[in-house]
């Protein structure tokens, strides 16, 4: 086995909840990481640094062209039936930790699905996976002085679209005080 393919295996978890987190949808976010294998094997890479932040940007290119194709077919949004976040346990009870699980991640899902792609893919990149925004302005095609205002702003807004649908599923549910206020803005 090569270096490349040695790397790619040992990072591949992190590839696929990069992508799973940016596309919210498991088969597509596998076939991310094939197409990201597919466009590094083809690649030199004996002047990359830093392997597995390559591999990372070549993943967050290939979700963002995923995320633009997806806008111009006008498709649906994630599916939210699929939850595949675990959070470590800490004293909760099962059943408790699998309500937590449902609603952190269906809200989630509510605002990136109102963010743009290149909107989605900054907030993915630097809210959960704490990559700073100058390295993230190379994976978004963005000039540097835009990096924080990609991520953000959009975030901000993101939240300010998603709020009356989390407050719609959440007061669904009985929870008059969940996620809708707890957003920014409020």
């Amino acid at each position: 086995m090569d270096e490349l393919t040695e790397v790619f295996e040992e990072t591949r978890g992190h590839l696929r909840a990069v992508a799973f987190r940016m596309l919210g949808r498991a088969a597509e976010a596998e076939d991310a990481v094939q197409e990201a294998w597919l466009r590094a094997a083809g690649a030199d890479v004996n002047a990359v640094v830093n392997v597995p932040g390559w591999l990372t940007t070549i993943v967050s290119r290939v979700c963002l062209d995923l995320l633009r194709a997806r806008t111009r077919r006008r498709e649906e949004p994630a599916d939210m039936a699929v939850m595949e976040t675990v959070l470590p346990d800490r004293g909760r009870r099962p059943e408790d930790e699998a309500e937590l699980i449902e609603s952190v991640g269906l809200a989630l899902l509510v605002v990136l699905d109102r963010l743009g792609p290149a909107e989605r893919v900054a907030f993915v990149l630097h809210d959960l996976f704490a990559v700073p925004f100058a390295e993230i302005v190379d994976v978004v095609d963005r000039s540097p002085g835009r990096g924080e205002e990609t991520g953000q702003p959009g975030a901000a807004a993101g939240a300010r679209r998603a709020r009356p649908a989390a407050g719609r599923s959440h007061a669904a549910a009985g929870d008059r005080g969940g996620v809708p206020g707890r957003l920014p803005g409020r």
